[in-house]
């Protein structure tokens, strides 16, 4: 098992080394692209990187970050690397004012996907390319390309956890109880996302095997602004005072992003879940934080999806040089991400589905995370 994932991952990392199954698309020269040097060779030096991320407050926007700066410094680009704490018009403010010193190429994780119309049609006017980290900016075509993991796909991986772990192909007259927790609704991957997972749950809430107990279904009640897990625990509780204090059980909770889920367990923990007579339910997640690694060790969130910001910010630095020297740049979807006003050609990584049983090959042998920080 052990060495066929680490020749999984093996592989996963030489594909976007080599760029073997992407497709390239040539930077755009006229003045809409905001593309810089033509030549194939160009020089780095004197180049500045803006990189603005959303937050502090999630350990992989600062594990991202931190990745980009060094990757970009090794190439010989200075950087200036910006968190406005899911502040919107910081990130607007933070975004104008690196236009304004002259950055060479903006990379943005956005707060709000439809906040940066203005600043990017700035960044156009000032021939500044733009390039979308992990969530996509909305109505402009003044974005050049997006960088990701497949967020669809994302969804999906955790339906189907959610699937094989209560079988419910197999449920025959069996009910579980699940609770939906969807994303932030500003934030393109949360709609995905949820999609993706709905496409494999739908079926078995239609057919009775997977019971909302709460009814709340539609992506604008389950979702959660600015992925913020207090509103998720606060959210919770009300569900449990208001469905289950007749001695109903929860079975299952799609949560969506692990700081979501320890809040889920927090409000699960204050009515007793976790313990013989009141067991963990399961638990999903996104983007294997250290502190959620430790709580499926210990028992409570059951799941999470490992998206290796490694790959992705490597992904971002290659894109960042090759639109920046006017080389190809390597896409590997170009139909997928409309923004409203264009499609956005896209590299999209690959995500993975973690649980106790493979936790330890995927992200401690991987070095993603030391094995001392899960104690």
């Amino acid at each position: 098992m052990k060495k066929k994932l680490m020749a999984m991952l093996l592989s996963m990392t030489l594909l976007g080394a080599l760029g073997g199954c992407g497709v390239t698309t040539a930077p755009n020269t006229d003045s809409n692209s905001g593309t810089a040097s033509s030549s194939s060779g160009g020089s780095t030096d004197g180049k500045t990187i803006g990189i603005l991320m959303p937050t502090k407050s999630s350990e992989r926007w600062i594990n991202d970050g931190n990745d980009m700066v060094s990757k970009l410094k090794e190439l010989g680009y200075n950087t200036d690397l910006q968190y406005a704490e899911d502040v919107i018009e910081t990130q607007v403010s933070q975004a104008e004012n690196l236009i304004t010193k002259g950055v060479d190429c903006l990379v943005i994780a956005n707060i709000d996907g439809e906040s940066l119309t203005d600043v990017c049609q700035k960044a156009k006017d000032s021939n500044i390319p733009v390039i979308a980290y992990d969530r996509l900016i909305k109505n402009t075509e003044n974005v050049d390309y997006y960088i990701s993991f497949d967020n669809t796909l994302v969804g999906v991986q955790i339906g189907e956890y959610i699937e094989k772990t209560l079988d419910l192909k197999n449920a025959s007259g069996k009910s579980y109880n699940i609770e939906l927790f969807a994303g932030s609704p500003d934030d393109n991957n949360a709609h995905m996302l949820y999609d993706g997972a709905m496409s494999v749950l739908q079926q078995y809430i239609d057919k009775g095997s997977l019971k909302v107990v709460s009814g709340q279904t539609d992506f604008d009640t389950v979702c959660t602004l600015r992925w913020d897990g207090a509103l998720a625990q606060s959210r919770m509780e009300n569900i449990l005072t208001a469905n289950y204090s007749n001695g109903e059980k929860v079975d299952a909770v799609f949560s969506s992003f692990d700081g979501l889920s320890r809040g889920i367990v927090e409000a699960l923990r204050s009515v007793g879940y976790g313990s013989a007579d009141l067991p963990w339910p399961v638990i999903t997640g996104q983007d294997a934080e250290t502190a959620s690694v430790k709580s499926i060790i210990a028992g409570e969130q059951t799941q999470t999806i490992f998206k290796d910001t490694r790959e992705l910010a490597a992904q971002a630095v290659k894109t960042v040089d090759a639109v920046l020297k006017g080389q190809e740049v390597e896409v590997n979807d170009t139909k997928t991400y409309n923004n409203g006003v264009k499609v956005v050609p896209s590299y999209l990584c690959t995500p993975i589905s973690v649980d106790i049983n493979n936790y330890k090959e995927v992200l401690v042998d991987s070095g993603y995370i030391k094995e001392q920080d899960l104690k």
